[in-house]
């Protein structure tokens, strides 16, 4: 009798750890590799809270970098938009300078576009309720793009720069900025002001334990004013497992919406689905950036 106990408990515990170690939060199951027809990939199924993937630190515990996923884990891209706003651009909202982009917001939710929005911590202060609902949509996750928006390194495109002792304070003041709005779905994911860092700016928001997300596609939809030009230019560059960098500003993007309503049904029509960053990393140990 007690030996058939033995057995009877040890292919209990057998069985919980084969469970645990399958249970990615859904970014490997077999039945999320099947292409999806078109939509089918938006509003995931509820499941126990988890915590978001991250990636291993790096040498001597440096932040770790995602640039992209697996290109054999099928064709799957993460769309990800840049919600910036700088610490000092605060008398421009006022005059009426718009930094959100409430109708790209509303065509990804029509479309049914799974995405991660990297959100400045000044901008959710502007748009709280913007901020908020973003969160709160299963569609979308929140990750962090600093508080300030400005720069981790001293030569990024123009940006004010960070001081290396102040780089982890502002990752960190992001997340609070994000609390205080009522900003749910956050991951711990840092997307770099401008994309620009090097081995100090790693090391310095190492303790803030984030993985920081490159890009491998630049949609070029910065200041640009031709919305064929910027989908011609992501989908040339789209390729299995790809992260593709846009903006949520209509100042400073103000034809990223209409780019999006051509991107999406022709990488649709090419077999891709789209998915968060979360889930890229999840499947894959990535590609370093």
């Amino acid at each position: 009798m007690l030996s058939s106990l033995r057995k009877l408990v040890t292919v209990c515990a057998l069985g919980a750890l084969v469970c645990g170690c399958a249970d990615t939060g859904g970014a490997g199951r077999p039945e999320e590799r099947r292409t999806p027809q078109a939509g089918q990939e938006h509003r995931p199924q509820s499941a126990p809270k988890q915590r978001p993937p991250t990636l291993a630190p790096g040498p001597q515990g440096l932040t770790p970098v995602f640039k992209k996923g697996r290109p054999d884990g099928g064709k799957t891209v993460a769309l990800t938009f840049d919600a910036d706003m700088t610490a000092d651009q605060g008398p421009r909202a006022a005059a009426g300078e718009r930094f959100d982009n409430p109708e790209l917001i509303a065509t990804l939710r029509r479309l049914q576009v799974p995405s991660t929005v990297f959100m400045t911590g000044r901008w959710a202060e502007e748009y709280p309720k913007q901020a908020r609902a973003i969160g709160a949509d299963p569609l979308f996750e929140v990750a962090n793009h600093s508080y300030s928006h400005h720069a981790y390194t001293d030569d990024c495109y123009g940006l004010p720069s960070v001081s290396a002792d102040r780089m982890r304070a502002d990752v960190e003041r992001a997340f609070t900025a994000f609390r205080k709005a009522g900003v749910r779905s956050t991951v711990p994911y840092f997307r770099f002001p401008g994309g620009c860092y090097d081995r100090a700016a790693l090391e310095a928001i190492a303790p803030a334990g984030v993985t920081a997300v490159q890009w491998d596609v630049v949609s070029g939809d910065a200041f640009a004013e031709d919305a064929d030009a910027v989908a011609d230019e992501v989908l040339r560059g789209v390729r299995p497992g790809s992260v593709v960098v846009m903006h949520c500003t209509r100042s400073a993007a103000p034809v990223t919406e209409r780019a999006i309503r051509r991107i999406v049904p022709e990488l649709r029509k090419q077999g891709y689905r789209f998915a968060r960053v979360s889930e890229l990393i999840g499947g894959s140990a990535g590609q370093p950036g």
